[in-house]
């Protein structure tokens, strides 16, 4: 590998971890704003959000520029575009601590809706499921990856329930719609931040092993798996 291109792998990868750590702290804030309804992370979060498009603008120049300058072919090319998607998951991840954040400033003007939702355990599995595609990308590992995967049904069903909960919370008592519109809102983000993490585990997959798994899951439980794709 000539030295520069090896130089500025060197470099996106800092810089991607850099942007990972950034969300990761930005969701984690944003989870304890909104159980413990803290306005001064809920704040810390929604200032963040403007550092973590900063550098996803600067990590997606990098990108490009090593693209156009090196030309780069299989391995590192592949590694380069898997950046380019990570990047963009990231950042999107980011956004969802954000509508955390803001209907945490919402809620903290109420009291508590006694309704029989578990945001902290969903939570905990989010946050789990963060680190862990995370990990993966740190250490290029599928295995972590795939870990990450088996988890998002599980989510999926807690936000369902959620739902459904909030739902009849409302139709019993108008008074209640406020705050269960943000509950459902806090909930909808922490769903989409997993099927966010998801979408990362699936590129460290594609960048350790050249295959393509997006989709796969869903289609293997509607009997239409098809045959493994590889780059």
């Amino acid at each position: 590998m000539p030295i520069h291109l090896h130089r500025d792998l060197e470099s996106i990868s800092r810089q991607i971890i850099e942007v990972g750590s950034l969300v990761e702290d930005s969701v984690n804030k944003a989870i304890e704003a909104v159980i413990h309804r803290r306005t001064d992370l809920a704040e810390e979060v929604i200032a963040l959000d403007a550092r973590i498009d900063e550098l996803e603008v600067e990590l997606e120049e990098s990108v490009l520029k090593a693209l156009a300058l090196h030309q780069p072919v299989a391995g590192d090319l592949r590694y380069l575009i898997s950046v380019l998607k990570l990047n963009n998951d990231l950042e999107r991840m980011g956004d969802g601590a954000v509508t955390m954040a803001e209907r945490a400033l919402a809620l903290a003007k109420f009291e508590r809706l006694d309704v029989d939702i578990n945001l902290q355990s969903m939570s905990d599995l989010v946050r789990e499921m963060v680190r862990g595609c995370l990990d993966a990308l740190v250490m290029r590992s599928a295995s972590h990856a795939r870990r990450v995967l088996a988890q998002d049904d599980r989510v999926d069903d807690e936000h369902r329930r959620n739902f459904s909960v909030l739902i009849s919370s409302m139709k019993l008592d108008p008074e209640n719609v406020d705050r269960a519109v943000n509950l459902m809102s806090v909930s909808r983000a922490l769903e989409r931040v997993a099927d966010l993490a998801t979408n990362v585990a699936e590129d460290v997959i594609f960048l350790v092993e050249g295959e393509v798994v997006r989709h796969r899951l869903a289609w293997a439980k509607e009997g239409r798996l098809p045959k493994t794709s590889r780059r």
